[in-house]
Parts: C-alpha cells; sequence; structure tokens
C-alpha cells in the first residue's frame, strides 16, 4: 500500500522545517534509505513565474534551504531546477523568476548549483501516446543521480488543484509549454501529456511544501492559506489524493489526477493509502476556498447537460484598469487570440487553458461569467448540495 507522511510546521524557520521534514523522512525509511554520499540530487521545484516566497505561488525558498543543507551534510551535490511558464518579449522568465522567489540566493548560500531548464539542453524520449511520439525534457532530471520533486500546494483555476503529479511540467523548457496547451486544449487531453512525462522519468520522492498554501483562484492569482503541513511519499499520486482531499476534492474533480489514476501511476484510492507521521486519518483544511471553476467540474458527475456547463462556464477577461501591459498574456496564449493593443479575447480560438489567467502578475486577467443568470443558479446549486 502507498504511503503518505503528513507533518505539522507552523513557519519556515529554518529548524523547524528540517526537525518535520527529518521526523517524516524516518517514516519512510530515513534519508539513507534514498540518498548517498556523492550523489547528485536535482530539486524540481515549483517555479511558475517570478513570483515571491510569500505570495504561496512558488515552492518557498526556505523549505528548499532546509531541505539543500539536509543534503549538503550527507556529501551531496545538489542542484535546483525548473522552467517558469509564459513569455515576456518572446523569452520564459526563469532567470528572473529564480532571483524573485529568493532561490538563486539560497542556492549561492548553501552551496548549490541553478539548473535553468531552459539552457539545460533536452533529451528526446518516446511516447506512445503522443501525437508525434516524442518528447523533449530537460537534461538535468535524466543526468541526475535522485530526483526529488518539490511541489506547492496550491489551487489551479482550470485543472483545480496542482501537486505533485502536475509539477512535472516544469519539465518542459521554455515556450515548448504553449504548445502543449495548444495540441492538449481540454484537462483530460493536457493530464495525458502530464502522465507521459511521468512515464519518461524517474522520480523517487515527492515532498510537497503545504505550509502556506494557495487557496481560490490559484496557481498565482489566489490567496495565501495557512495550511501547516508538509507532506511526503514516494507516489505522487497518493500524495495528491490525501492532499486534494485535504482540501476538499475528490480525484474525479481534478482531471489531471484521474488521467494519473487511470494511467496507473500510483494509488489514487485514500482508502488504500496509510497515512503517517502526525496524522492517522486526513485532516480537513477548514474555510479552505476552491477555485470558482470547480462547479462545473461537479456539475458534470451530476448528470447536467453540457448546454447547462455552457450556461455556467467562466472565462478571462483582461481588466484594463489593472493591466500593465507588460503582454505576457499575450505572447504567453497558446493560440495568439489576445489582441496586444486592446487585449480583447477572441473566444471563438480561445481554448480556456487560463494559461493568460495562470501567468499574469498584477491579476489583471479575470474570470467572468457569460450569464448573469449563472451566478443565481450557483447560488442555489451551493444550496442543495449543503
Amino acid at each position: 500500500m502507498a504511503r503518505v507522511v503528513i507533518k505539522e510546521c507552523g513557519t519556515y524557520q529554518i529548524e523547524q522545517v528540517t526537525e518535520q521534514l527529518n521526523a517524516g523522512m524516518e517514516c519512510l525509511g530515513g534519508w539513507d534509505a534514498f540518498v548517498k554520499p556523492g550523489m547528485t540530487v536535482l530539486l524540481k521545484v515549483n517555479l511558475i513565474g517570478p513570483k515571491s516566497p510569500d505570495t504561496a505561488a512558488v515552492t518557498h525558498s526556505e523549505f528548499v534551504r532546509a531541505i539543500t543543507r539536509i543534503l549538503k551534510q550527507r556529501g551531496c551535490t545538489v542542484w535546483i531546477g525548473d522552467s517558469s511558464g509564459g513569455a515576456i518579449a518572446g523569452t520564459a522568465p526563469t532567470e528572473q523568476s529564480f532571483v524573485v522567489s529568493g532561490l538563486k540566493h539560497v542556492a549561492k548560500e548553501e552551496g548549490a548549483q541553478i539548473k535553468n531548464f531552459d539552457r539545460e539542453g533536452v533529451k528526446e524520449v518516446s511516447i506512445q501516446n503522443s501525437s508525434n511520439g516524442r518528447m523533449h525534457l530537460s537534461k538535468p532530471v535524466f543526468q541526475a543521480d535522485l530526483v526529488i520533486n518539490l511541489p506547492k500546494l496550491k489551487t489551479h483555476s482550470a485543472a483545480m488543484f496542482t501537486g505533485a503529479v502536475k509539477n512535472v511540467f516544469g519539465l518542459v523548457p521554455g515556450l515548448k509549454k504553449a504548445d502543449y496547451h495548444r495540441i492538449a486544449p481540454s484537462p483530460e487531453e493536457f493530464g495525458q501529456v502530464i502522465a507521459n512525462i511521468h512515464k519518461a522519468i524517474s522520480i523517487e520522492l515527492h515532498i510537497m511544501d503545504g505550509i502556506m498554501a494557495m487557496q481560490g483562484e490559484g496557481p498565482t492569482a489566489g490567496t495565501v492559506y495557512k495550511a501547516n503541513k508538509i507532506l511526503i511519499s514516494t507516489d505522487p499520486v497518493a500524495l495528491d489524493a490525501i492532499a486534494s482531499k485535504m482540501i476538499g476534492l475528490e480525484i474525479d474533480d481534478i482531471p489531471i489526477l484521474a488521467v494519473a489514476r487511470d494511467e496507473m501511476l500510483g494509488e489514487a484510492d485514500v482508502g488504500r493509502i496509510v497515512l503517517m507521521g502526525d496524522y492517522q486519518s486526513c485532516p480537513r483544511l477548514e474555510g479552505f476556498r476552491l477555485p470558482r471553476y470547480i462547479r462545473r467540474f461537479k456539475l458534470r458527475n451530476y448528470g447536467f447537460v453540457s448546454t447547462t456547463l455552457e450556461f455556467l462556464k467562466t472565462r478571462p477577461r483582461i481588466n484594463l484598469e489593472k493591466c500593465q501591459h507588460c503582454n505576457i498574456c499575450v505572447e504567453s496564449c497558446p493560440v495568439q487570440v489576445i489582441d496586444q493593443a486592446t487585449k480583447a479575447i477572441d473566444y471563438s480560438g480561445c481554448i480556456e487553458c487560463m494559461c493568460c489567467h495562470e501567468l499574469c502578475g498584477y491579476q489583471a486577467v479575470e474570470l467572468c461569467k457569460d450569464n448573469p443568470l449563472a451566478g443565481l443558479l450557483m447560488r442555489v446549486y451551493g444550496a442543495l448540495r449543503r
């Protein structure tokens, strides 16, 4: 049976984080079960964009510092790597993201190496279900002796939840991410892309930063929720199943995880997952706010017809009063349907990937309901569910 460790941790103070990480790892046999002196260890962080650690949009720099220090003390070479989403002036903002997040500073102080996946080269891998039978993923994930996945506990306005399973999308370097959003526009199709990446790589350990989580309209426009949790597992699906249960979601609410379950990437049945650490049953994060888009997914499970879903649809719209005209929404749109001058969106070509909403650094891209009666219907639905 899959095992997931949950440890309470109320701050990013390094002594407390280190203590809880070490205690959590003991539940899985200790660090020595995974780490040997002389190994090169890649820490795959969540570095979605140029966000400071206190926004809860990225893996917190002090969380990464604690793990880096633990590994260095065991004689390891430590790499910290990712590729950010979006484009500014035709370039992914990964370098800037390492600076703003504090990770470049941590790497310098702790003797780790930054691996900007946009610059490290790629390895071609064969993919059975891919449209062209291959993908190109960042080389460091294949060069390291051990890869540790360090996802953030966050909601996602399109995918509902982003955790250990989805965090591997950062292995796709640079602007190639937009191509996958374009060729896999539905959540289920995108889930298959993520599943293909997992099949092509080997990640032995997943440690989720859930000390400060993001609720609401994540993965960047939500608000901070003090969850005070660290989750550890060798199974990314099991870890995400527990994390999503904590915030009030089921696997079928999250298309990417549903695909991961169907592709047998890990254990999705919470009843078959052994909890260890500070909890023997799954804790609930009270008052945690989910994305508004979640109601559309839940309605599908109650047999509502597609016309009802269309009635309830929310679409991204750009608030010109908040817009700073950085054009990251324009340049990051996989199907190029946002007018650079007016920021108007051509919805006839929009694939609702929500990249514009996800990557805007000024929260100028808002999700609005098309139908003015949709809000009333949602309130009635919410009352019936209670």
